[in-house]
């Protein structure tokens, strides 16, 4: 175990969050040598600790600190106070995601160029070029050991993939398979087979499927490089008064407050917190929070396209178990605007345990139709939709200075309003999700509205001109060389797939970027 680093010590690397961006960075900064202080808000679970409970998993994962919402979404009738459902947790929300690993399609790391003007639609292209991304790709693809790449073999089908499948061949779909998924098929990396016990989003308690909780995190405080304090809630981060960021103010599980000194920040603590942080920590110097001459701080908040389908056959499915989504058809994935819509969307196999079906079905709907499709538990099948949604600069992160957290801090406002492109791209999921289902027979389908648990991007984004954006190629910030952002809010746009591959391929590429500099002195 890494011996602690001293608060005064100004050369190492904090990094802020340990989920997919911050555990990974953490990881590979470690591993090259670099030291690594990592600031984790929540606690330390490890599969021993993880409870196959969907209710109590909730109350040891989530995170839970006041928030509030606005807008049109539907989320913000049914769920005003959770507006995303994340994890405050040592391995961020590694712990409860499901495990899809898709690679971005070329098409959409150039958004602005392929979609063209989307009227209310702020589009950008990413700084990035689809082939400089292969090789980390691959990369995070065998970090996470995900099956159908490399030379790993598919996850086997239950059977809420079975009829998810022959639904989707009756409709003439060829995409269609248990996906790639970072589960383990055959015994990889120090880690079993996936078990098929189906209770994949409450931390998988055979340690089958990849989180930075139990590989990235102790394999870089193995190194001695590597130390991760949780329970240590950044509240502001510091900088000189030539502009460099100094150093971050965190309170511990007691609540008393500590300066660490640092040579480099890395900001990885989700697309809510990273800009709430940044705003959070503004000064006389910078005014309208950190890295934000731009003013895109908090702005172009996406958390994709989506809603579910559910269906009841007149034969038992018990969707719950196995693997919760080995199951895709990609086919809709494509760019095709004679749908009515640009972009596309993939669906994905989704099974909600009993106590969560009661609360999202038809939050607020309590008729004789819910109770009766309830009792048709056993014999539901249930998919997912994910699509690319539109960034909006009215959709964004505030700070509610009306609302303050346990710290004394305002809390984040969270603001989404649909664009007209993302409710014709649900409207057409839909129908093709309950044509699946009713070409195999169901007997009814159930267009289920949008979750909190959802995939939150954007808000501190890529942008090649320093107006357009918050960071960089690299998630450098324009504003501030020694600050970076390592998560999934410095996507300049959100394409259809999952978004955990590529937030781990541009930590890996990230860790590189600044190794690099820091050898040649330029950080």
């Amino acid at each position: 175990m890494a011996a602690p680093f001293e608060l005064t010590d100004d050369s190492v690397v904090v990094i802020i969050g340990t989920g997919a961006g911050g555990g990974v960075l953490a990881n590979e900064l470690a591993q090259k040598g670099i030291s690594v202080v990592a600031l984790e808000a929540g606690g330390r679970y490890l599969p021993e600790d993880y409870i196959n409970d969907e209710w109590e998993s909730f109350g040891q994962l989530a995170w839970l600190d006041a928030r509030s919402t606005s807008g049109d979404w539907r989320v913000a009738d049914d769920f005003s106070g959770l507006p995303a459902w994340i994890v405050k947790a040592v391995g961020g929300t590694t712990t409860h995601w499901a495990g899809a690993s898709l690679r971005f399609q070329d098409h959409e790391w150039k958004a602005k160029t392929n979609y063209g003007d989307v009227q209310g639609a702020n589009l950008l292209d990413w700084p990035i070029d689809p082939r400089e991304m292969d090789d980390y790709y691959t990369k995070a693809e065998n970090k996470l050991g995900v099956t159908r790449t490399g030379d790993r073999t598919g996850l086997p089908g239950n059977n809420n993939f079975k009829v998810f499948e022959a639904g989707a061949k009756a409709l003439g779909y060829s995409e269609v398979h248990t996906g790639r998924m970072a589960i383990n098929s055959t015994e990889n990396d120090d880690r079993m087979a996936c078990q098929q016990t189906g209770f994949c989003f409450q931390g998988c308690k055979w340690g089958a499927k990849w989180s930075a909780a139990y590989t990235d995190i102790p394999r870089g405080e193995a190194t001695g490089n590597l130390e991760v304090r949780d329970r240590a809630h950044v509240l502001k981060i510091e900088h000189d008064d030539s502009g460099k960021v100094t150093g971050v103010l965190y309170a511990d599980a007691d609540g008393n407050q500590h300066l660490q000194k640092a040579r480099i920040i890395c900001v990885a603590g989700n697309s809510i917190e990273s800009p709430r942080l940044l705003l959070n920590s503004a000064s006389s110097m910078f005014p309208d929070g950190l890295a934000n001459s731009s003013g895109q701080v908090g702005r172009n908040y996406m958390r994709h396209m989506t809603g579910s389908v559910y269906a009841v056959f007149d034969k038992p499915v018990k969707m719950w178990r196995g693997t919760t989504m080995a199951g895709i058809i990609q086919d809709e994935a494509r760019h095709d605007p004679s749908r009515g819509f640009v972009g596309g969307y993939e669906l994905e196999t989704l099974a909600l345990g009993l106590p969560f079906m009661a609360a999202f079905l038809d939050p607020g709907g309590w008729g004789r139709e819910f109770t009766s499709a309830l009792d048709g538990y056993e014999n539901m099948a249930g998919l997912w939709i994910v699509g690319e949604d539109m960034p909006q600069e009215t959709n964004r992160i505030t700070l509610n200075h009306d609302l303050k957290d346990q710290y004394g801090l305002p809390a984040p406002n969270v603001h989404f309003d649909d664009h007209p492109n993302d409710v014709a791209m649900r409207n057409h999921a839909y129908k093709q999700g309950m044509a699946v289902y009713e070409a195999v027979g169901a007997t009814r389908v159930f267009p289920t509205p949008p979750y909190p648990s959802t995939h939150n991007l954007g808000t501190n984004r890529m942008s090649e001109k320093a107006r357009d954006g918050v960071v960089n190629k690299h998630g450098q910030t324009h504003d501030i060389a020694n600050l970076f952002i390592s998560d999934g809010s410095q996507f300049t746009t959100g394409a259809a797939e999952n978004p955990t591959l590529t937030i781990v391929a541009l930590a890996i590429r990230q860790a590189d970027h600044i190794a690099a500099q820091m050898v040649n002195g330029t950080l």
